[in-house]
Order: C-alpha cells, then structure tokens, then sequence
C-alpha cells in the first residue's frame, strides 16, 4: 500500500506472442504438414517466446507471474487440471455447434437454443450441486469424476450421424458432458487458490483462469487440426464433416480422460474445501 508498481510489458508480450505461434502454428499444421520446415520453425518460435517469457520473470524486479507462486501446494496439479478440461470442453461445445448447423441443418439461432439444455444443466448442478459435494468430498474425487463424466458424454458424440437427430444424438450426450463440466470446474478452481497465500489469491486465480483459456485455444486447434484431417473442410459433404467432427469428438474425450487420470495420479488427496468459508467461497464461484 501505498507505493507504485510497474507493468511488465515485455513479459506479457512474450507470453501472448508465443502462446499465439503456437495456436497458429498448429491450426496450420494439417495444410503445410506437421514435418513441415514452416510448422516446425513456428512451433520452435513459439517455444523459444515461451521460455524468453520464463526468463524474463527471473531477471524483472516485479514479474507479471513471479515463478515462486508454484511452490504453492495443488497450484500446478489444479491448473493442469483446468487446462485439460478447457482443452476438452471448448472444443466440443464449438464443433457440437458446427454438426447442428452444417449437418443436420440448423440455422444460427436454432443452433444456439439448442444448446440451452446444456447451459441449465450446469446452472442447476454448479449452484445447487457441485458446491454441497465439494464441502463434503474434497477437490479431487469430484474433478477426477467430473472429468470422466465429461469423457463420456463427449464419446457419446462421437456417435452422431450425418442424418441423425437432435433429440437421439445430441441431447442426450450433452446433458452427460455438462453435468462433468459442472462437476470438475469449481473443483479445479478452488484447488488452484485454495492454497495460496491472502496476497498471492489475485495472481492464483489469474493464472488458472489464463490456464483454461489457453488450454481451451490449444486444444481447440488441435481438434481443428484432426476434424481438417478427417474431411471436416469439405464443407456441403454431410458424410465428410460428420467424419471429421466425429474424430474432434474423440480426441476431446481422450483429453478429458487423460486429464481424470493425471489428476488422479498427481494430486494430492488433500480436501482443499475444508475450511469453514470453503462452501460460501464455492458457491461464490458458482453463482
């Protein structure tokens, strides 16, 4: 209190510009080819800004992300936690969105209702549910089993048809992958600031939040990546795109279920909503 701070631009750029190459690069990949001189010198780049980044914050008196924040105990298992399950999650929300306009039909509106059922389920379960288990369990069973859930209902869309129906391939399955987001979501969260210190809870709950953002964009063009491959660009083919958003649908279910078991193996059993505040402070994040 009371004495000025400064901004650290230098780092802040060099995390966005390489998080950035990265995305670029891998969005790319499919059309200049993934041994491509083009794709490996921008995913080198992009590397090369990722570590610059690290350096500065060694060298810079007031770093945007001081490298001492994860000694914090939870923070790194919670934050891989949270970028798998946005790497998961946002890819399938986008190319669910995707089938229901360009294979079955819908226009942008009706595409978009259609989606409602899965925005109240997890109003209802992230309010009314996940903060009451997360009193009474802990972080990580219901992150473990929210991301399981999760990998279900995603591989029950790997099943939709290039004729099929809302009611029989859509709803169902996306109810079952929202009910896992709603469980392993405010779980992550909490685990990742439950344990840093009053003064360092502003810079924790950046970086989980920063955390499922670029796990959300990675993973998202890495699904892109894949659906490319496997004709989602041939655009007017519904036989062709259903292929290609069927193997999105897999791979995102495949990093739901790596991030369950990373989770179970590295995090600690430790019930990080277990202070009398924990339930007030979840529902919070709920809400």
């Amino acid at each position: 209190r009371g004495r000025r701070g400064s901004v650290d631009v230098l780092g802040a750029a060099a995390v966005t510009a390489g998080i950035a190459l990265a995305v670029y690069a891998i969005v790319r990949a499919p059309e200049q080819g993934w041994g491509s001189a083009t794709t490996l010198l921008e995913l080198g780049g992009a590397l090369a800004l990722l570590a610059l980044f690290l350096v500065i914050q060694r060298a810079v008196r007031e770093p945007l992300m001081p490298l001492g924040i994860w000694r914090t105990p939870g923070l790194a298992t919670a934050n891989l936690a949270m970028a798998l399950l946005g790497a998961a999650w946002i890819p399938m929300w986008y190319f669910l969105n995707l089938y229901l306009q360009q294979v079955l039909g819908y226009g942008a509106f009706p595409s978009g209702a259609a989606l409602l059922p899965m925005t109240i389920a997890i109003m209802i379960f992230m309010i009314g549910v996940t903060a009451r288990l997360l009193g009474r369990f802990g972080a990580k069973p219901l992150i473990v089993v929210g991301l399981v859930i999760l990998a279900l209902g995603v591989a029950g869309l790997s099943l939709v048809r290039p004729d099929g129906a809302f009611a029989s391939d859509v709803l169902p399955a996306s109810l079952v992958a929202a009910v896992g987001m709603s469980l392993a979501y405010i779980p992550a969260m909490m685990s990742a600031m439950s344990g840093a210190r009053p003064e360092e809870s502003g810079l924790a709950s950046g970086i989980v939040n920063t955390t499922y953002q670029v796990g959300s964009a990675l993973g998202l063009a890495v699904m892109t990546a894949i659906a490319t491959s496997r004709g989602a660009a041939e655009l007017g083919d519904p036989h062709m795109l259903t292929n290609g958003f069927q193997g999105a649908f897999i791979g995102a279910g495949a990093v739901a279920a790596l991030g369950a078991v990373l989770t179970l193996l590295l995090m600690r059993g430790r019930r990080s909503a277990s202070r009398p505040d924990a339930d007030t402070r979840a529902e919070s994040l709920g809400a």
